[in-house]
């Protein structure tokens, strides 16, 4: 385990640290923004007439209403990624992540326009009826390009375990167990049963369940944002401030929060609306695809609508839930995930600046002269040295106390080796900063329904993280029947619900260090392919005439 999370983090380095990955993907929607004049201004109103099924005539072809279709890749996006995922920018970047995710989503708009229509145009009718679509095959049949098409269809498999499937249920196992106190494994077996009986049905059944969904579960996680919102009305101005002022100055240190750097909130903020409204990730056009739309341009249009309701709009509200309410400065109770985990061989403060410089080096990686190599002495559950300080989730941890698995306290020598516990059959407790939906359910307690707010996050991150998992269920279908054809199908999904399954039991931090990384991974092939295709985008565009 300690190798594989050393690959992650060198993964994480060199794939979301750099400077790299946020110049390709915004300056591949400049590019577009620019080459198409502005299509996610000029086509917005139009996008939404196109959705109402205005142009859709009884012998379109296709397998989903243009509705469907966007509820279905909304379904895939609006998921972990609003309420966990815009909490794990701000808890890595700061404020100012939320501004590169409004950037990363206008000109993701954008990029979206482009892939969906060369999907819609090049999308194929399979031998049983079904339609396929998706950049495998404008990467195929568009550029001639068979071993890119196969390398993108290997990174969207890997990418529907990593970010489409496993974040969603590790994220509802641990705040059903959090909120309603049910084991993680029972949430990961029931919803797992659940997910197998939607996904055997394919598309039409997973549009169907998507377009009632939808805008059910968007409701719902509406009404108790703005209740949190409007009861800290006074931090609305603060809060938007923030957000600006931190875009080309570093984050300073507030409460537990021990600052955050400029490059932080960019390439965070980056990948997290990449994660969010996955424009250029490829993934959406596979749902748009199928819709019964009369010309690919249109369905273009209907895709621009989703990153500005998943992004600009429901990010954009769970980040003034979380900055209004102040939770990600504040310390609370929580069980420690030993990969979040951190001893320094020093005992520092985060009220001390110059101590402050030195807990930065270790908010990324554990290693470094400080990482503590020692046995350390346990009683009544309490570490006996003062001379060291516990990190957990980039902040100082208090009140840290260590049990046994049955609870009790602990009584003896704990290994610490290279700053990492290395002790089996016990666990951590104490305070410190939280992270991902934890931290967005501890946010909704800050309103009039007080705790029970944490409630609506609970079954909103249940509808927004399973909807996610169903839609990404379909994606690897399609990336399956392009490398192996329609019968490797259910072996596929056998897989998909078992790794489901295991997600809901294992490392949180883990499962979320495999999404970070492979969303870049899968991306990059797609961005290259719709590039070299701009000349075509640009042709069914100047011959559109609806407009």
């Amino acid at each position: 385990m300690e190798t594989f999370t050393s690959i992650l983090e060198f993964l994480t380095y060199w794939l979301v640290d750099q400077y790299w990955f946020p110049v390709f993907l915004i300056g591949s929607g400049i590019f577009f923004t620019i080459y198409l004049g502005f299509p996610q201004i000029k086509y917005f109103r139009h996008g939404w007439r196109i959705l109402s099924g205005k142009y859709v005539k009884d012998d379109t072809q296709g397998e989903t209403t243009p509705f469907q279709a966007l509820t279905t890749a909304l379904s895939g996006t609006v998921g972990t990624g609003n309420i966990g995922g815009v909490a794990l920018a701000i808890f890595l970047g700061g404020p100012a992540a939320i501004f590169w995710m409004w950037v990363t989503a206008f000109f993701g708009m954008t990029t979206k326009f482009v892939e969906v229509t060369l999907a819609h145009k090049y999308r194929e009718v399979l031998p049983d009826g079904s339609i396929s679509g998706g950049p495998m095959y404008y990467i195929e049949n568009g550029l001639n390009m068979k071993w890119l098409a196969v390398l993108f269809s290997v990174c969207l498999l890997m990418m529907c375990l990593g970010t489409g499937n496993m974040p969603q249920i590790s994220s509802i196992a641990v705040i059903m167990n959090d909120t309603f106190s049910i084991p993680k494994f029972l949430t990961g077996a029931t919803l797992a049963v659940l997910l197998w009986m939607v996904i055997i049905g394919g598309i039409k059944r997973i549009a169907q369940i998507a377009s009632k969904l939808v805008p059910f579960m968007a409701f719902w996680y509406l009404v108790g944002s703005f209740a949190v919102i409007i009861s800290n009305y006074e931090n609305i101005i603060p809060s938007l401030q923030s957000i600006f002022v931190h875009v080309l100055t570093p984050a300073a240190a507030v409460g537990g929060f021990l600052g955050a750097s400029v490059a932080a909130a960019l390439t965070r903020g980056v990948n997290r609306g990449l994660y969010s409204n996955e424009a250029g990730q490829g993934s959406a056009p596979i749902a748009h695809a199928s819709s019964k739309t009369e010309d690919p341009i249109e369905e273009g249009m209907v895709s621009i609508l989703e990153p500005f309701i998943d992004t600009i709009v429901i990010c954009t509200i769970t980040g003034l839930v979380i900055l209004s309410s102040g939770v990600w400065t504040e310390k609370f109770e929580n069980r420690f995930e030993e990969s979040s985990i951190c001893f320094l061989s020093e005992e520092l403060s985060d009220q001390n600046k110059e101590d402050i410089n030195k807990l930065r080096d270790y908010i990324y990686s554990c290693s470094g002269e400080l990482s503590l190599n020692s046995d350390l002495n346990i009683k009544s559950g309490s570490i006996v040295s003062s001379d060291l300080t516990l990190m957990h989730n980039r902040s100082v941890a208090e009140n840290v106390k260590v049990r046994n698995l049955d609870g009790t306290l602990f009584e003896g020598m704990i290994n610490i080796e290279k700053g990492k516990l290395n002790t089996a059959d016990i666990y951590i407790e104490g305070s410190s900063l939280l992270i991902g939906a934890d931290l967005t359910g501890k946010a909704f307690t800050r309103s009039v329904f007080g705790d029970y707010g944490q409630y609506i996050v609970a079954i909103g991150l249940l509808l927004f993280a399973f909807s996610t998992a169903i839609a990404w269920s379909y994606y690897g279908d399609r990336a399956t029947v392009h490398l192996f054809g329609e019968k490797w199908v259910l072996h596929y999904r056998v897989i998909y619900v078992g790794a489901f399954f295991t997600a809901s039991i294992i490392d949180t931090k883990i499962v979320w260090d495999i999404a970070t990384v492979i969303g870049p991974i899968a991306t990059v092939p797609n961005l290259i392919a719709i590039l070299l295709l701009r000349r075509e985008i640009k042709e069914l565009q100047s011959k559109y005439s609806n407009y």
